[in-house]
């Protein structure tokens, strides 16, 4: 009986995370979407602890995902006349927002492209000093 109540009790538990979480999924908008993939790309590299032959695995299969999210944020009629911060931000930086389709653009990588909009250059890192502060 008690076993019962527990199993009951688990499963209703778990079908209620299941509905909160793909109500909250669902309430994603493209440009969150876009965001998220751009942030994992970024994320993917700067890891220092992966080889650079994983790293091109990682980027080129995100890559497409990330160029198809862009193109999906470009054609959604949803932002047009939206006045968000986060949306003016985003039209506002198009070379970081649109990561992918700018490095084509521009024929450049993805990581040369936002270590340049980041303002980091050779120069800057080569003049760097290593210490406290």
């Amino acid at each position: 009986m008690l076993k019962n109540k527990v199993t009951q009790t688990l499963t209703a538990l778990g079908i209620t995370t299941f509905a909160t979480l793909s109500i909250t999924s669902a309430h994603a908008g493209s440009l969150e979407n876009l965001e998220r993939e751009r942030a994992e790309i970024i994320q993917t590299l700067l890891n220092p602890s992966i080889s650079a032959e994983q790293r091109a695995n990682k980027i080129n299969t995100s890559k497409h995902r990330l160029v198809d999210m862009e193109r999906m944020v470009l054609r959604d009629k949803t932002l047009e006349g939206k006045n968000t911060p986060e949306v003016r931000v985003a039209f506002q930086n198009y070379d970081l927002t649109f990561l992918a389709h700018s490095s084509i653009e521009k024929d450049v990588s993805m990581m040369d492209l936002w270590l340049e909009q980041m303002g980091i250059t050779t120069n800057s890192v080569m003049n760097a000093h290593v210490g406290r502060q």
